[in-house]
């Protein structure tokens, strides 16, 4: 473990992350297992979730797999009730998990790329943020950082019902963070700009229009999910930022221009 880590920032907490597999969900649940945190990753992928599960474990983390699909009906109780009968607890959930079939031009969205995008993402998010609430209430607060996009911030040609879909995402966590703060519970939304498996992808499918984002990044490179994400999503979650709710956060290396 770098020696910078703070390792005990989440130590007793037990947090949920969604979409825990790969990418900025795995990059989340290994900077918050390198802090102390027990972690539930969920993900549909079995293999790659078991890869990722037995690789935290095997560095000495606390991490729990659970296979579920955010679509399915009573999926949120399930999946709460599961890091419950785990850790005995639970103090944060990170709603990281989306879907899409875009990029794809505006006019050609269809309703199955509509329906699959708000289902994984702002249901999903909704249902499982009502679904913490009364464990919440019985802890007295816990934290809630849910994920956005500078795609939808700005707005991001070709990627309509993503855009759509990551802002009613942050439409439901600025009204949940007004309405719980006077119990103790914080809601914050985080936007990342990161190297996944995606990206990579687009890199290929698109690399002039790859190469000219990377352009507008004032850092001049993409976040690494692990060690420039991961960390932002731990302080939310952590005791540090008692006092921060309601808010966007850009970690994007200045890209979004979002203020």
């Amino acid at each position: 473990m770098d020696a910078q880590v703070p390792a005990t920032l989440l130590d007793g907490r037990a947090v949920i992350v969604t979409g825990a597999a790969r990418g900025v969900g795995k990059g989340i649940a290994t900077a918050l297992t390198e802090r102390g945190a027990s972690v539930l990753l969920v993900d549909r992928d079995e293999a790659v979730l078991a890869e990722t599960a037995g690789r935290l474990q095997a560095s000495g983390r606390s991490a729990v797999p659970l296979l579920a699909d955010l679509r399915e009906r009573d999926c949120a109780a399930r999946i709460v009730g599961a890091a419950v009968d785990a850790f005995g607890g639970l103090h944060g959930l990170v709603n990281n998990a989306i879907a899409t079939n875009e990029p794809k031009p505006f006019q050609d969205i269809t309703r199955d790329d509509y329906d699959l995008v708000f289902d994984v993402g702002p249901r999903a998010t909704f249902e499982l943020m009502q679904a913490v609430y009364p464990v919440f209430i019985g802890n007295g607060g816990g934290s809630i950082v849910n994920l956005g996009s500078g795609s939808g911030t700005i707005g991001k040609p070709t990627f309509g019902a993503y855009a759509g879909a990551k802002e009613a995402i942050r439409g439901i966590s600025k009204v949940a963070a007004l309405e719980w703060a006077r119990h103790g519970i914080r809601v914050n939304v985080m936007c990342p700009f990161a190297e996944t498996e995606s990206i990579t992808m687009w890199r290929e499918m698109a690399p002039e229009t790859y190469e000219r984002t990377l352009r507008g990044v004032p850092m001049g490179r993409l976040g690494d999910v692990t060690s420039d994400i991961g960390p932002v999503v731990a302080f939310l979650l952590s005791d540090e930022s008692s006092f921060v709710t309601a808010q966007t956060i850009m970690v994007d290396g200045g890209a979004a221009g979002f203020r």
